[in-house]
């Protein structure tokens, strides 16, 4: 019980020497989870903290809409990410509304393949997604008058909060390679599926990663 008593003692000693009382109401709850999870370890309760090791232990935030960011999200600038969105709305100014886009004909479907993402990864890895964006991008500098919508899906696991956004990440990230390749950035939305529309069913890794996605629907004038 020394622990206890030692966390009781810097609790007053806060609360006594600090004369604001929302500073002092902030030390009271810090001072608080210290005591609580004080008297849990000593009750026997451990706080595990380890690295997982395959896909199917994500679980991702259940609870929580977030995406949490890691070393290489933070190497990688957001500015690529971050580019303006095209000036008119699908469906307004003579650009067409999102439910005339349709996926490409058989001719052009080689050229307009899905590309797949790791689990919680935005940012495409292997190389042969990579070598497709860029197809696609000479494809639209040659054919000014397509317009394409990337689409972003997830697997099932995690929030459909987290997933949305997640979905959002992906298209954004796909995007801001075409636009870097010298696509008009005017002809080519991202838009976020989340985890509602899988092409797999199942719960195992593998169709997990049929479903971690991007993929295309053109219009052409």
């Amino acid at each position: 019980m020394n622990r206890f008593a030692i966390f009781c003692s810097i609790f007053l000693l806060a609360a006594g020497c600090n004369h604001n009382s929302s500073q002092a109401w902030e030390d009271v709850k810090t001072a608080g989870r210290y005591m609580q999870r004080s008297v849990d370890t000593l009750w026997g309760k451990n706080y595990e903290s380890r690295m997982l090791t395959s896909d199917e232990e994500f679980v991702g935030a259940q609870d929580d809409d977030f995406i949490p960011l890691r070393d290489a999200d933070l190497k990688n600038t957001f500015a690529d990410t971050a580019l303006p969105q095209p000036k008119g709305n699908p469906g307004e100014k003579g650009i067409p509304s999102l439910d005339l886009f349709y996926a490409p004909p058989a001719d052009l479907r080689s050229l307009f393949q899905t590309v797949h993402f790791e689990t919680d990864e935005h940012v495409l890895k292997d190389k042969e997604d990579i070598a497709a964006i860029s197809q696609i991008a000479a494809y639209l500098k040659k054919n000014p008058n397509v317009y394409l919508v990337i689409r972003g899906h997830t697997d099932e696991r995690a929030s459909a909060g987290y997933n949305m956004a997640l979905g959002t990440r992906r298209a954004n990230y796909v995007r801001s390679l075409l636009v870097k390749a010298g696509v008009d950035l005017n002809r080519v939305y991202a838009v976020s599926r989340g985890k509602e529309e899988p092409i797999a069913f199942g719960h195992t890794p593998d169709e997990w990663k049929q479903n971690r996605r991007a993929e295309f629907r053109i219009f052409e004038r």
